[in-house]
């Protein structure tokens, strides 16, 4: 008999981490979660962690830990806290796969110590190659780490390359739904509300990366992930707004013939496909029915409606800590704009402001990618006050 997978799931209390545990649930003779990792939901890590029995589960926000602690005590689950404790149970030695599923820079220094443990990596946090892209590829060649992504688009553009050549590519074509905003003016823009912004019409996605498709910062963050990923240039690399989120992206090749994968807009699809390791697993969930769907339209993003995308070509030609400097500007911006503290079109101000205002490190250490995500960050948040 096979042994099962053992998963360790980072971000277990967000919606990609909640659908993973599904997909566990689906397939227990397939898989274990071995570690459950959660930010600040500590009640809902407490209840994944007596329902799934890990080895051991982290909350990343210590001044909860008492409480995990306290509730698993009794249930022989071992419980930590802090950024360090994340970072060091990558090399656990039962672990076979790590899903990526926290939000943000946060998912950086587990991944990079999950390639030096050499474990595989079902990537659902862009960030991590949004960031510090240059120094995961590199560390990827010197590992023997396999990173699958989770990534709705990024998986579909997997799934159409298998079997490929990749000098047979001519463009990749990463569809976009436009986000909730996707008919509205520039001028009706200057007063959309939370509520708005968070009433995404395909997906059902946490408060951080529904803003940043309502912003579509979050395509110019596929972009530049999809270079990384799939070693592609910028230049063949584009978006395409597609709102019925059934084509989850396409690849053009030299012939001029275009692959697609569709399915509905939902993540167990991606995250099964990671975790079976690139494998079709059998599901009785129901699958796309083509009758429902009269009608599939593509349209070119508005880049003057929606400038933040350009910023994915930027950030490649300059490279160096450019990608940083936007992620820690754009995680403060829309934090404050998530508590009312900004309007919802000052988010880009924020990030060309810390553009215009960081210092440049053509070359940067993992240490100099620390250092900027921490001095962005202040920064973004002076320009608030």
């Amino acid at each position: 008999m096979t042994p099962k997978k053992q998963i360790a799931v980072l971000g277990s209390t967000g919606s990609i981490g909640v659908q993973t545990l599904d997909i566990i649930s689906e397939y227990p003779d397939r898989f274990r979660a071995c570690l459950l990792v959660a930010g600040n939901n500590v009640d809902l890590l407490i209840k994944q962690a007596i329902k799934y029995r890990p080895d051991l589960a982290i909350i990343a926000n210590e001044n909860l830990y008492s409480r995990l602690h306290d509730a698993l005590k009794d249930y022989g689950i071992a419980t930590a806290s802090g950024a360090k404790a994340i970072a060091e149970a990558m090399s656990l030695p039962q672990i076979d796969t790590v899903v990526t599923a926290t939000v943000g820079y946060s998912g950086l220094e587990p991944t990079l110590h999950a390639i030096e443990a050499g474990k595989q990596i079902a990537l659902a946090n862009k960030e991590t190659l949004v960031v510090a892209g240059e120094l995961v590829t590199e560390k990827l060649k010197s590992s023997s780490s396999k990173v699958i992504p989770v990534d709705s688009e990024h998986s579909a553009i997997y799934q159409c390359l298998v079997g490929e050549n990749r000098e047979s590519i001519r463009r990749l074509l990463i569809t976009a739904s436009g986000g909730p905003f996707r008919t509205k003016t520039i001028e009706e823009l200057q007063n959309v509300t939370v509520s708005d912004a968070l009433s995404h019409p395909n997906w059902s996605m946490g408060a951080k990366i529904t803003v940043d498709s309502a912003t579509m910062l979050n395509k110019a963050f596929e972009i530049i992930e999809a270079h990384w990923l799939f070693g592609i240039s910028p230049d063949k690399i584009e978006a395409v707004v597609h709102p019925q989120s059934i084509v989850h992206s396409m690849v053009e090749f030299v012939d001029g013939s275009v692959k697609a994968q569709l399915g509905l807009p939902d993540m167990h699809l991606p995250i099964r496909y990671a975790l079976g390791e690139a494998h079709r697993l059998p599901t009785s969930q129901r699958g796309l029915q083509l009758s429902d769907y009269s009608r599939l339209e593509f349209f070119a993003p508005d880049t003057e409606k929606f400038p933040m995308i350009n910023l994915a070509y930027y950030a490649l030609e300059r490279g160096g800590n450019v990608a940083c400097i936007i992620n820690a500007a754009n995680e403060i911006a829309v934090a404050a704009f998530l508590k009312q503290r900004i309007r919802f079109v000052d988010i880009p101000s924020i990030i060309e402001s810390s553009l215009s205002s960081m210092p440049y490190i053509a070359s940067p250490s993992y240490e100099d990618y620390v250092n900027t995500n921490s001095a962005t960050r202040l920064y973004a948040e002076s320009l608030i006050h």
